[in-house]
């Protein structure tokens, strides 16, 4: 239950996030937010990491985003699931905020579900993408 924007993900990220899935599916690990990763990544134009816009969202991006109902802030990294710590703010990219933010860019409204029913975000800020500072395997 995503808003159908557009989004863009790096070759580099859609190769690794369809590699995870395979893994998943391989060792018959469930995770209730894998078939809308999947969903989300197919359906995304791929790019070069090399000419991937500033503003978007990729893997490892250190994000702001906000609450448009509540007008709360939070800011994460999208890490995959091995490199996820909500002590240091690393989000796992099959949470479902992280999910809903890949591929989108900053003020960008997303409509998504999470636990506690449906909420609407706006990306407010990249403050730091791996391909914008010259990071293109992270």
């Amino acid at each position: 239950m995503k808003t159908q924007k557009k989004l863009s993900i790096t070759n580099f990220d859609y190769i690794r996030l369809k590699n995870m899935i395979t893994e998943y599916s391989k060792r018959n690990k469930t995770n209730v937010n894998i078939e809308d990763l999947l969903g989300e990544i197919e359906r995304a134009q791929k790019v070069d990491s090399t000419k991937i816009p500033a503003n978007v969202v990729t893997m490892n991006s250190i994000i702001e985003i906000r609450n448009v109902n509540e007008l709360d802030f939070d800011e994460f990294q999208l890490v995959f699931p091995e490199a996820a710590n909500s002590s240091e703010r690393k989000i796992s990219i099959l949470a479902p905020i992280a999910t809903a933010c890949l591929g989108y860019k900053v003020g960008d409204i997303i409509q998504w579900k999470v636990p506690h029913g449906v909420q609407q975000f706006q990306i407010t800020d990249v403050k730091y993408q791996p391909e914008a500072n010259g990071h293109y395997h992270l």
